[in-house]
């Protein structure tokens, strides 16, 4: 887990950029706490094998040793409440980071998948369900999650042109915040699985995606690559950190080509760029 513990920075930094880690992570019910207290933020810690744990009042899964896991959506509230029930007993009020976010705008934009026609709204419907039904999924893989903890890895390497949190004007419209990390490569070039995971979604061409895929990382966290020009894996399908799942496109609502990488924690959106080392030159 030694990818988050290179990036520590101050306070003011952390509360003015949002892009560096809450110094000195400490709680009292959940030891060994890593991660970071902020707005698209993971964090997780350790309790007594066998204690149930809630978060604001939403159970908490918790594996055989222990380890339990919790993500903090764009706009998470100030303070979270723990409560840990069990042999060891403890509550705490816990204090998330917020950010400021950055407004981009983004102009020629096909205008159908702007303000799609009406022909398009079933179309868009059936695929949300689809997608919510692969991320709620939550695979009870320890596994897994071990790998993704350990730190995740880059799937591309190469400039990032969009931020998670950041809110898009499309031809001028205000649509729902960018809630991945925008990688800048080529088309074709290739997308690499960041941790190990299982494969739940593995779609061609969706309307706003584009080309699709889904990797389950265990306990409620999984990734999610968009835009794709070529999906190579298939669900079901078992991948290791490294393995190549498919290519970047420029598919679904993009202007050009890009890697779209999102996160999420059950329903939570977390940021990605969080939980990787800094951008390695290419």
């Amino acid at each position: 887990m030694t990818g988050l513990l290179h990036r520590v920075c101050s306070q003011f930094v952390a509360l003015f950029l949002g892009t560096c880690v809450t110094p000195g992570l400490q709680a009292a019910c959940l030891d060994n706490l890593q991660g970071e207290l902020i707005q698209g933020g993971l964090i997780w810690g350790t309790v007594a094998p066998g204690s149930r744990v809630t978060l604001d009042g939403q159970s908490l899964d918790v594996m055989a040793d222990g380890t339990t896991v919790a993500g903090f959506g764009r706009d998470a509230a100030e303070t979270a409440i723990v409560v840990v029930a069990g042999d060891q007993p403890c509550e705490e009020s816990l204090t998330v980071a917020s950010r400021d976010y950055n407004i981009q705008r983004v102009e020629g934009v096909p205008q159908q998948t702007v303000t799609p026609s009406p022909e398009y709204l079933e179309r868009i419907g059936s695929e949300r369900s689809l997608v919510a039904n692969a991320k709620r999924q939550r695979l009870l893989r320890p596994d897994l999650l071990e790998d993704a903890l350990d730190s995740f890895t880059w799937p591309a390497v190469g400039p990032i042109s969009g931020v998670y949190g950041s809110q898009r004007y499309y031809n001028g419209e205000p649509r729902s915040p960018h809630y991945g990390v925008d990688v800048a490569v080529p088309k074709g070039t290739a997308v690499l699985a960041p941790a190990a995971g299982v494969v739940t979604l593995a779609e061609p061409d969706l309307f706003f995606s584009g080309g699709t895929i889904i990797l389950d990382h265990g306990f409620g966290l999984s990734s999610s690559f968009l835009h794709l020009s070529k999906v190579s894996v298939e669900v079901g399908q078992e991948i290791q950190r490294g393995d190549v799942i498919g290519e970047v496109g420029a598919t679904g609502r993009a202007t050009g080509a890009h890697l779209d990488w999102r996160m999420s924690w059950r329903d939570q959106r977390i940021d990605p760029q969080l939980l990787v080392p800094p951008m390695p030159k290419p």
